[in-house]
């Protein structure tokens, strides 16, 4: 072997920086055991595990945090790195492995070309930003300013855009005359600079959040940002801090008394409106007691038979502000059945500041359609805004209701905030040791604060609301005025809330909403038990391939063990330099490559093993083993990559991160099976020890094997025609069952107590009726875990910028409350209870659909051009091709067959695909390695009858092909076995996919290369 000494250094090095790199994986280990250690013996000394093991937990967590806070900026590692800098350089592990949060946002670039716009209530702008809209969700395939564009010439045709968009801001950047193109490229520039600057806002938001590791990815060509947070547990703090705009304002507001009289004739204009409508829909033989148009209040979350305390709070609370108006009943005052006024029960006078009533969550909604009735009956002051507080109100006991007050604020100039948030310069959260509450202190620059000591110097003794996000924080009355810029932020916040807030307000607005389209929560206990399952899978698999390989080559085997560890440790290494996440499917597609792995050392030792059988000696059947084996190695591990990329390229979150794993494994694979090996080998010449290449029972297995592939070619033909026929017969009649990653939706996996005896179709029925809609329920994971999974696609046709995901949650809760049992609270299910959830939006439900198909085609596409280029002939493509298309039909076509027989997910899912792709990669690899040698065969024999070179060189192969396949069906078998609920359909997939590509490589690939010849070959005599 050449340059010897180059490869042993390069190896050297190589692993040396794996080192280095795990190095950091095992201190942090280690420092979190001693963490760990620390915070049970601090708690055992406050309260025992068997006094209560709630608050048993709750301290040793708390100890836990406590001790990595305290060593974060300390030197704890070589004397350079503190634990913040260990934590940083660890090995990443994925949501699945660790528990956490995974989102996909996006920014509105319909909001961010309604801002850019000189008007933007035009009511041509807003129909061409309707028809936009329209034509991306069909698939516009372009990006949404070039469909705005088109849709602006549609609805409003020869109107120039300049009119619209040459703002004082945009003056420079649109000439005087501009067309309409080059108003568009100026519309796309800042469209882009706004997903940018909201790119690096919400990096910011996250770095303030304190996430150890997380990851944050402009999705390029999209305005889409990806972030994964790791370890994160309050889904529901995260959502506030990634979707406010922050769009900090300060209103003058209305007295509560002022509004009285409105109030009044606001009610009997829905008074009217629900009369005229009740007409129309009785002459229609209907009934309705809300009007539909108006939204119908969504159903109550707690049973009604049985009123829970917190509903018992707020009905208490209620009667404190109810009056004479309330409950008289839906045909005299509708708008006071929902909307409570703010009237001393006693006086009948109004309660002072600018609260005009409280109404439920439930009716915010229908308050909102009432009071824009009145509205446009112009019935409030034209300079009257109504805003809902941004938290609900607390009881007597502190806890919080479901009931939030409404504000009226007051416009200024151009219906504009008194004063906007630009002109904060610091926010920062603070203590009040007085009443125990945190607040947010803000400072402000010269100009706000002029205008602020201005303002509070006009408005003494009146409220003025502080507001971001159209949501009431706050409305303080002023008692003074208040120079230096310097004010507070209160609103009973918690220091989490507070600093949340101040941290929204230190990173910047964003430019325009950003809406959460894909959302996975994995919960730290099956975090945790995936990375049991799936270090008990990978040991095992490796364990078998090991002695697998002992046991066929003898002591060559282990030479390839050697081999196989060291490329384990590469895998690993390489990923913790890169920094890439190792997650569920990556694990799987290291276990995978395990298999593959052996390939190029199963595909040298045949080779060295027949050059031995040929009488050559030794040394010299080594050197030819290898140099004939590199071409086959060389072909199909490249068209494995292949699909590798492809995958990277279309895959997001967890199949990019099995695509990199598997692309790095392929790599490190190749590497130590060619040079690894063969310096093993030279050592042990060197040292004139004995290399044997099988053991008696092995050394001969189908050395002589003479099956005539091409004669049966025919029958066999047959038969997978007759297979994939039903597969797709199946497809058209009875289709799969799609996951939510196709169809859009919720997905939640709820796992109950051991004692539980669990109905999925009372369950489904229960959880649908609270929802509204159908919900399915089928049971997740093994009896004995007592899981199920609950998948809707109810209210993902709401506006995205409707937060309901807390809502579904809620529902969920209620539908599933009688088998949990009504001493659990909501809180303790969604933390408990709740192991995982997903969410896909539907407009990135049809973009995952899209990139899947074409990832299929274009791995397709790009195996014939490389099967094509490499053998010179494009028959060899073709048959490669249509192998291919044979096993992702077989495997569509058992998967839409069994969708309903098999115990385990059999949805077709991303997972899926990425199964399908890995199935490509890997049938194309068999094929190349048996179309290799019948190119080698052909050239060698060129005077033979071609069946008879055909049969020989597949037969020289099958050898190989069946180590292979063994090996790595070895290793999927374990993971199915062992590698838990949340992966099993995906290996399924793999086994399938696998299994009847070793037959397609054999009995379709070569033989239709062969037919194809031959007609070739007639048509050249004819």
């Amino acid at each position: 072997m050449r340059n010897k000494g180059a490869i042993l250094f390069l190896t050297i090095v190589l692993a040396l920086v794996c080192l280095y790199q795990l190095s950091f994986t095992f201190k942090g280990m280690s420092l979190r055991n001693q963490a760990k250690e620390f915070a049970i013996v601090a708690t055992n000394k406050l309260v025992t595990e068997e006094q209560n093991k709630l608050v048993y937990d709750s301290i040793v967590t708390e100890k836990e945090q406590y001790f990595l806070d305290s060593i974060s900026s300390e030197k704890v590692y070589l004397k350079l790195f503190n634990y913040r800098d260990v934590a940083e350089n660890e090995l990443n592990f994925g949501l699945d492995l660790k528990g956490g949060m995974d989102l996909v946002l996006e920014i509105s670039v319909t909001d961010v070309i309604r801002n850019l716009s000189i008007s933007p209530e035009d009511s041509l702008l807003n129909r061409a930003l309707l028809e936009a809209k329209r034509m991306e969700e069909q698939g516009g395939g372009a990006d949404f300013v070039a469909l705005f564009g088109k849709a602006f010439e549609k609805v409003a045709p020869g109107v120039s855009l300049e009119s619209y968009f040459r703002s004082k801001e945009l003056l420079n950047e649109i000439p005087f005359g501009a067309s309409n193109e080059e108003v568009l490229k100026v519309i796309d520039k800042e469209a882009q600079g706004a997903i940018d600057n909201a790119f690096n806002i919400i990096r910011t938001r996250i770095d303030q959040f304190g996430v150890t590791q997380p990851n944050i990815q402009r999705l390029e060509g999209t305005g889409r940002i990806m972030v994964s947070l790791p370890g994160v547990k309050d889904k529901d703090r995260v959502r506030r801090l990634l979707k406010g705009t922050a769009n900090l304002e300060f209103w003058t507001t209305y007295e509560n008394k002022d509004l009285q009289n409105e109030l009044m004739n606001a009610n009997n204009i829905v008074k009217s409106y629900l009369a005229t409508e009740k007409a129309l829909m009785q002459k229609k033989d209907t009934t309705a007691s809300v009007s539909p148009a108006l939204g119908a209040p969504t159903a109550q979350v707690v049973d009604s038979g049985k009123k829970s305390e917190l509903n018992a709070l707020a009905q208490q609370e209620i009667a404190t502000t109810d009056t004479s108006l309330v409950g008289k009943g839906d045909d005299q005052y509708p708008l006071f059945k929902v909307l409570y006024p703010r009237l001393d029960q006693q006086t009948g006078q109004p309660y002072p500041g600018s609260i005009v009533g409280t109404a439920h969550f439930k009716d915010t909604a229908v308050v909102d359609k009432y009071i824009s009735l009145a509205v446009a009956k112009n019935i409030f002051p034209r300079d009257c805004r109504f805003l809902w507080s941004a938290k609900s109100i607390t009881g007597e006991d502190k806890k919080p209701t479901n009931y939030f007050e409404l504000y009226a604020v007051k416009a200024a100039r151009g219906g504009k905030p008194s004063l906007a948030g630009e002109v904060i310069t610091t926010a920062r959260q603070d203590f009040d040791q007085q009443n125990g509450t945190a607040y947010v202190s803000m400072d402000m620059n010269t100009e706000g604060a002029t205008e602020w000591a201005r303002l509070t110097r006009e408005n003494l003794q009146k409220c003025i609301a502080i507001v971001m996000d159209d949501k009431v924080y706050s409305a303080p009355v002023v008692q003074n005025e208040i120079k230096g810029g310097s004010s507070q932020i209160t609103g009973n916040f918690t220091i989490d809330e507070a600093k949340d807030l101040a941290n929204l307000l230190k990173s910047g607005k964003l430019p325009a909403p950003a809406h959460i389209i894909e959302e996975a929560v994995v919960g730290p206990t099956l975090g945790q038990e995936a990375i049991d399952a799936g270090k008990l899978s990978f040991i095992i698999a490796f364990l078998v391939v090991l002695l697998y390989m002992w046991f066929y080559y003898s002591n060559s085997g282990l030479v390839a063990d050697i081999a196989l560890t060291v490329n384990v440790f590469f895998i690993f290494g390489v990923l913790a330099s890169l920094g890439a996440a190792l997650t569920l499917p990556g694990l799987a597609g290291i276990v995978l490559t395990l298999g593959m792995a052996v390939d190029a050392n199963v595909i040298i030792y045949e080779r060295i093993r027949e050059e031995l059988r040929a009488g050559k000696g030794l040394r010299l059947a080594l050197s030819d083993g290898y140099k004939h084996a590199y071409s086959a190695i060389i072909d199909g591990n490249l068209t494995t990559i292949l699909t590798g990329i492809i995958l990277y390229i279309f895959g997001t979150g967890p199949i990019q991160g099995f695509a990199t794993t598997l692309i790095i494994g392929i790599l490190t694979s190749m590497f130590t099976a060619i040079f690894v090996s063969r310096m093993i080998f030279e050592l042990m010449l060197k040292h004139q020890r004995d290399i044997k290449f099988s053991i008696p029972s092995t050394a001969n297995v189908l050395v002589n094997a003479k099956v005539d592939f091409i004669g049966i070619r025919k029958i066999l033909y047959v038969a997978s025609i007759i297979v994939v026929g039903a597969g797709i017969v199946s497809m058209f009649t009875g289709g799969f069952k799609l996951g939510i990653d196709f169809k859009g939706g919720y997905s939640y996996v709820v796992r109950f107590d051991q004692k539980t005896q669990i109905n999925t179709v009372d369950l489904s029925s229960a959880i649908s009726k609270s929802l509204g809609q159908s919900a399915e329920v089928k049971t997740f994971g093994t009896e004995a875990q007592k899981q199920v999974r609950i998948t809707t696609k109810a209210l993902t046709d709401l506006n995205p910028s409707v937060n309901i995901d807390s809502l579904v949650e809620s529902k969920i809760y209620a539908g599933v409350l009688p088998q949990l049992g009504e001493n659990v609270p909501f809180e303790k299910f969604a933390s408990d209870y709740v192991m995982s959830s997903q969410k896909v939006g539907p407009t990135i439900s049809d973009d995952i659909k899209t990139s899947a198909i074409q990832a299929v085609i274009f791995a397709l596409i790009g195996i014939f051009l490389y099967i094509f280029i490499r053998f010179k002939d494009w028959r060899f493509g073709l048959g490669g091709v249509i192998s291919l298309a044979h096993d992702t039909l077989f495997v569509l076509g058992i998967y839409s067959l069994l969708r309903n027989v098999m115990p385990f997910n059999m949805e077709i899912d991303q997972s899926f695909i990425a199964a399908i792709l890995t199935v490509i990669g890997y049938s194309i690899n068999d094929t190349v390695i048996i179309y290799d040698r019948i190119r080698e065969y052909r050239g060698l024999y060129p005077k033979r009858d071609q069946r008879e070179v055909f049969n020989q060189a597949m037969n020289s192969t099958l050898g190989r092909t069946l180590n292979t396949s063994l090996t790595t069906l070895f290793t999927l078998i374990v993971m199915f076995i062992f590698g838990g609920e949340v992966i099993r359909g995906f290996i399924f997939a793999l086994l399938i996919g696998i299994s009847i590509g070793t037959y397609s490589s054999i009995f379709n690939a070569a033989p239709i290369v062969f037919d194809t010849l031959k007609m070739g070959r007639k048509k050249q005599n004819a």
